[in-house]
């Protein structure tokens, strides 16, 4: 299945946004939890359907991830925050949530009561039957620290590839938790910072890198988290056919 992030840049009506997405030849789309455009997001799952897409997973909210490792009302606010999107995830069948352990470039040290607190939604995850996908950013120790200290089949990898690319070239994350992978973000850059271009406008290798992902076994979504920024001078139909035959290739040198 060839997929795409709902936000790519442009200011579309909703219901056309997946009408759009479906008739370029996407099958699933993915979801960014959070009010952005007409209507409340808690809609954007329907409207998708509706369209004829698979919604593959949600993404949600980033900006306090560092919090989640404090102790203090913020961090046991968060907390509960995060298990309300599992139950959110039930409740609109979406079988998956991708989320963020840190942010920014010091963000606080990783710790026991972070840790509790990402088993406790770990446990509801595995209550209401979610997948919940770490993604790696700057500090891919966050990472290994959750995935290390947690076994379960409800906790696993969001494979960011321009965050790689970009953050941190030299860890060999596809080797380490391939295993668990159950989410692809796939964009490029040019390595200097995290540009989300279009596959192939960057610099990554991406024969070695869809090599490496088929060899996990990873058997879901091609999946794109690009967005516009240097493509201006596309309309949004224009650059939604551009991504998807890049998705394409990326289908192609994965499947060979």
């Amino acid at each position: 299945m060839l997929a795409i992030f709902n936000w790519f840049g442009y200011a579309l009506e909703n219901e056309a946004l997946y009408r759009m997405i479906k008739q370029t030849g996407f099958e699933g789309t993915s979801l960014g939890w959070c009010d952005r455009n007409y209507t409340d997001y808690r809609h954007h799952p329907e409207l998708a359907r509706k369209a004829g897409l698979f919604v593959e997973y949600i993404h949600v909210p980033f900006s306090a991830a560092n919090d989640l490792w404090l102790d203090n009302f913020a961090g046991e606010a968060l907390t509960d925050t995060y298990l309300q999107y599992v139950q959110d995830c039930a409740d609109f069948e979406l079988p998956a949530m991708v989320m963020h352990l840190s942010s920014g470039d010091e963000p606080p040290s990783f710790n026991m009561l972070g840790l509790d607190r990402i088993k406790r939604i770990v446990k509801k995850a595995e209550q209401k039957n979610v997948n919940r996908a770490l993604e790696n950013l700057r500090k891919t120790e966050y990472l290994a620290y959750a995935l290390g200290n947690i076994d379960s089949a409800r906790l696993g990898f969001c494979y960011d590839s321009g965050h790689h690319h970009c953050r941190s070239p030299h860890d060999d994350l596809l080797p380490k938790y391939g295993s668990r992978l159950m989410v692809l973000h796939l964009h490029d850059n040019d390595g200097s910072d995290d540009q989300h271009l279009l596959p192939f406008d960057g610099t990554i290798d991406w024969d070695t890198t869809m090599k490496t992902i088929a060899a996990t076994g990873y058997n879901g979504a091609i999946s794109l988290e690009a967005g516009n920024l240097g493509y201006e001078d596309l309309t949004a139909e224009e650059f939604l056919l551009v991504a998807y035959d890049r998705a394409k290739r990326l289908e192609k040198i994965c499947c060979a």
